[in-house]
């Protein structure tokens, strides 16, 4: 139910026949009011942090049908606006998940904001309800447990199916009920909380990733409460969750297909083939020799389907061409040169004063927890699982067996409500890479068509996950709406800096923190 449906009670008619009106029912108390009208006590984070970055706890129902049961402690965070002439409120910021822990992020973007926003705003951070300083959850899972990328094959099948019912098992027996609770709308519920503690009638937002969703679930369920939201890197909230993780192999084909295309005009550089078709034939080959004999890579034996895990590197063409040019060298006996790279920015952990030690698999139980929670439509027959996995490696090769095969979501319990429908004419301003790797271009322009208020400004050419405060040719449009309220007129845009890579943030993504080939080379 909704936080305003609780706050509702329809008054009692008088009779008909009455010659003057009956007295009026007295107000409900509202249930959450004890909730809405917490006063944080705000500490500073840490002794290494500045002391303007402040930490406090605020609570809320783990079951918003039944506020006056369990509560549970929410880890919020804040830096407040430099001018107090300019304020106009607060910012609430969110990394991505889910499970990412977003406690830190005031302090990160700091300094990557542009000065003008600093100015208006509050940055707020949180730890989203489940993670890292906010009732983490666990469950207990073991190192092999908590991969999850497992490519299809039959004789191992069977194997994968019993580490699917494994996880879920172990979270059930850990998280119990708690687990039911752990969906992205009872997150945008705390958001609203975390709104009226803060003493905003409106709440102003910048989410990255998972963010994307979460914000646009916000919109929905409060839609009066939401003032100016950017949604970075965006989440299509009609493939909720098993499409998104799906839409991982939809989109490394073309990546993979524009990075042949690249690095064969530059073979005298990379020395992988003077054409598209003689690239993909040495990065194949070299898959191929590694499921023979793993490649010892930088230390690290590297299967074919650890090569193919990586697909995530495609999408930066100059990274992709280092990478597999490194890795043919080291399938040859040749030691290969560093690699050289930019420098990437990195979200600061949780203060440690102010935090308490987290859980090693919080990120992989907060995954699955709302991804599984959040949606109803995973499905329970492992052999559709089968199907899939032996169907998408056929249409997307290099990846679209992981993205189909079972997934603990096949044996775990339902959450407390359906998923949301996005649907709504709220204002929002959707950034998107044309080269992202976790939510790619067709994502970006699904919540677009769902937030028919949005405009939406993709960066053509633009590689990387996570766009503002990347000095992206999209952050001018961004910081204008957010210090002015203005949309742009219409959809925009804008060409990526040549030789420069977009999207420096290096921001959590949907998928559990930790798991290889995510992120840079095999």
């Amino acid at each position: 139910m909704a936080v305003t449906a609780l706050a509702t009670l329809v008054p009692a008619l008088a009779p008909a026949t009455a010659s003057a009106a009956a007295p009026a029912a007295p107000a409900a108390a509202d249930p959450l009011k004890p909730y809405l009208q917490q006063k944080p006590r705000w500490q500073r984070c840490d002794a290494e942090s500045p002391a303007a970055f402040q930490c406090a706890t605020v609570k809320v129902p783990l079951d918003y049908s039944r506020p006056g049961g369990k509560k549970i402690g929410i880890a919020i965070s804040r830096m407040k606006a430099s001018s107090a002439r300019e304020r106009r409120g607060a910012l609430l910021l969110n990394p991505g998940g889910p499970g990412g822990e977003g406690l830190g992020m005031p302090l990160f973007l700091a300094s990557e904001l542009p000065t003008a926003v600093k100015k208006r705003y509050d940055l707020v951070g949180f730890d989203p309800r489940g993670v890292g300083q906010s009732s983490p959850v666990s469950c207990g899972l073991t190192d092999d447990e908590r991969n999850w990328q497992r490519p299809y094959k039959s004789a191992t099948f069977a194997k994968d199916v019993q580490w699917a019912r494994t996880v879920a098992a172990k979270c059930e027996a850990r998280g119990g009920d708690k687990l039911r609770h752990l969906t992205t709308r009872n997150t945008a519920r705390d958001m609203d909380v975390i709104r009226s503690v803060l003493g905003e009638k409106k709440i102003s937002y910048l989410g990255y990733s998972y963010g994307t969703y979460l914000g646009a679930v916000y919109t929905q369920m409060f839609p009066r409460r939401a003032d100016r939201f950017v949604l970075d890197s965006a989440v299509d909230p009609q493939r909720v969750w098993r499409g998104m993780i799906q839409v991982w192999a939809e989109g490394a084909e073309p990546a993979f297909t524009r990075w042949s295309e690249w690095t064969a005009r530059r073979a005298a550089t990379y020395q992988l083939g003077d054409t598209p078709a003689a690239v993909r034939k040495t990065f194949w080959d070299l898959v191929a020799q590694a499921d023979r004999k793993p490649i010892d890579f930088e230390g690290t034996p590297l299967t074919g389907d650890d090569i193919r895990a990586g697909r995530a590197v495609f999408f930066s063409v100059r990274e992709a061409a280092e990478s597999v040019a490194a890795l043919k060298k080291a399938a040859e006996g040749t030691r290969p040169a560093p690699a050289t790279r930019s420098p990437r920015s990195t979200p600061p952990p949780a203060p440690p004063a102010f935090g308490r030690a987290v859980p090693p698999d919080n990120g992989e139980a907060s995954f699955w927890a709302v991804v599984c929670a959040d949606s109803r439509s995973w499905p329970r027959d492992p052999e559709q699982y089968r199907r899939d996995a032996i169907r998408d490696k056929a249409r997307y090769p290099l990846y679209g067996d992981f993205a189909s095969n079972i997934m603990p979501c096949a044996f775990w319990k339902n959450g407390s409500e359906p998923a949301t429908t996005v649907d709504n004419k709220v204002g929002a301003l959707i950034l998107q890479n044309e080269w992202d790797s976790q939510t790619p271009l067709t994502s970006g322009q699904g919540l677009h068509r769902a937030l028919k208020g949005s405009r939406m400004v993709t960066v053509a050419g633009g590689e990387g996950h996570g766009i503002y405060g990347s000095k992206s040719c999209a952050d001018k449009t961004a910081t204008a709406y957010l210090t002015t309220g203005r949309l742009p007129a219409k959809d925009l845009t804008c060409q990526a800096a040549a030789g420069r890579e977009q999207g420096a943030l290096r921001l959590p993504v949907p998928t559990p923190p930790g798991i290889p080939g995510m992120h840079g080379r095999f």
